[in-house]
């Protein structure tokens, strides 16, 4: 027995409109985009939080070093023995990579944060005995952004720090 050449696709077509195989195959392509798009929005949000908070902890490892160093005398002090050997380029080397001599190669703790050291300021210790380092990042999107039209996240942190001192 042949099967003519219109049977197949006739019935198939049938399958479809005629019961309910059809509309899960209708809300899948209806759902799925929307589902795909939500999913990628929480790992892009997961991802800027991530960055935020490497971002809190090289500001406060610099902070806590800003702290435990003592500062320099003013000028109308009586000359002093010691001299500080911790300065505002070490502090930030802690804040952008974890350590004060990062190895040749060393990878920074949020991509794109660190090529310039002008990206940390540093305020050393005030009339209040703190010391503040505050520093702003320019996130780096995935083209998901782009295609929402969400303009570019800036992650702005700051730390501040009481000085304690040697």
């Amino acid at each position: 027995m042949t099967v003519p050449k219109s049977f197949l696709p006739r019935r198939l077509r049938s399958a479809f409109w005629s019961t309910e195989d059809g509309a899960v195959l209708a809300e899948a392509l209806i759902a799925v985009p929307f589902v795909a798009l939500f999913a990628a929005g929480i790992l892009e949000f997961g991802n800027i939080f991530w960055e935020r908070m490497q971002i809190d902890a090289g500001l406060r490892d610099a902070g806590r070093y800003m702290a435990r160093c003592r500062p320099e005398p003013p000028p109308s002090a009586p000359p002093v023995v010691y001299r500080p050997t911790c300065n505002e380029v070490t502090a930030k080397m802690i804040a952008f990579y974890g350590t004060q001599s990062p190895a040749a190669g060393a990878r920074l703790r949020v991509p794109g944060w660190g090529s310039d050291l002008a990206a940390i300021t540093v305020v050393p210790v005030d009339a209040d005995g703190k010391t503040t380092i505050s520093t702003s990042h320019l996130y780096q999107t995935s083209p998901l952004f782009g295609w929402l039209g969400i303009a570019a996240v800036t992650i702005t942190s700051s730390h501040e720090e009481r000085y304690i001192g040697w």
